[in-house]
């Protein structure tokens, strides 16, 4: 009976090594203090609007005070992923 033939493997040849990228840093130093101006309000606003048995700080917008203050804590976690 004849014998199979053999497949040479080929070498290991690793992967060309990737060229460094420098890393671009944009100054984002007005995030935190935007995020936490955004939390801040929103609370105060719930706070307030409790506090005063709903006639601040808006009167006409009822109940809805609370999803404003709530957009406003919102928009400080939309804000907060700019964070770097």
């Amino acid at each position: 009976m004849p014998k199979s033939r053999i497949r040479k493997k080929a070498d290991y040849t690793p992967p060309p090594a990737k060229q460094a990228q420098a890393i671009r840093l944009t100054n984002r130093a007005w995030v935190a203090p935007v995020m936490l101006a955004m939390f801040l309000i929103g609370l105060a606003w719930i706070v307030v609007f409790y506090v005063t048995d709903g006639s601040l700080p808006i009167d006409s917008l009822d109940n809805w005070n609370i999803v404003v203050g709530f957009g406003f804590i919102a928009a400080g976690f939309g804000v907060s992923t700019q964070w770097k």
